[in-house]
């Protein structure tokens, strides 16, 4: 019930944020954190700041969802991270500057050989690689090498896999755990598996491209 309230809170804090913002508003500008003052994370802030300019951010989530994944890994002290769906970097960095505080760790998968290049060398100009571990290949393969727990898993790639890597992750996710899955209103047979297993609790932060948000009870 504790860990459920705690991510209730995050989105609600989310939503009140999202209201603040002018319509359409994208720029990082929009987090506004007591954090934003430290060296290291102005470092991973200015990259991002780049991807979006120099259009790098191939497939990636809004900023909305980047705050959101930032605000669930901090506000759960997540240790162990791991993401379906690098692409060329830009969630993983939204996770990175949460991960920073927690002192953890990301492990992300991405299959294409060009967005994992540039994932890495977004990775190393944010001063983040060493805490970034990038695996290339398909994640349906890959996903089985990994060790729990799990403290949280973001699911953001081929969308007809998305149960597949949901039952391949939950057994590694601890309890109290949280999945996180983009563009939720893609995958209906994904929304059905974790809105009708006891297991499960979840709920849906609708403010960028979806973002449902799971909780592994027991």
């Amino acid at each position: 019930m504790k860990s459920n309230l705690l991510v209730v809170g995050v989105l609600l804090s989310l939503s009140l944020v999202a209201l603040d913002q002018p319509s359409g508003a994208r720029g990082l500008h929009s987090w506004n954190g007591p954090a934003d003052e430290g060296e290291a994370e102005t470092k991973i802030l200015t990259v991002l700041d780049g991807m979006v300019k120099s259009h790098q951010t191939y497939l990636s989530v809004p900023v909305k969802d980047g705050m959101a994944l930032r605000l669930l890994t901090e506000a759960t002290g997540a240790k162990n991270v791991v993401e379906i769906g690098t692409s060329t970097g830009y969630s993983g960095l939204w996770l990175c500057l949460a991960l920073q505080k927690t002192n953890g760790r990301l492990t992300t998968f991405e299959i294409d050989h060009q967005r994992a290049s540039m994932a890495r060398e977004h990775f190393r100009e944010a001063g983040v690689e060493q805490m970034v571990t990038l695996i290339e290949g398909d994640a349906h393969d890959q996903v089985a090498k990994l060790k729990g727990p799990i403290d949280i898993a973001f699911i953001d790639a081929d969308k007809g896999g998305y149960v597949d890597y949901l039952n391949k992750l939950l057994p590694l996710v601890k309890p109290g755990g949280l999945i996180l899955a983009h563009n939720v209103d893609m995958v209906p047979d994904y929304v059905k598996a974790v809105t009708t297993s006891g297991e499960l609790e979840t709920i849906f932060y609708m403010e960028g491209g979806g973002l449902g948000v799971t909780l592994k009870k027991r």
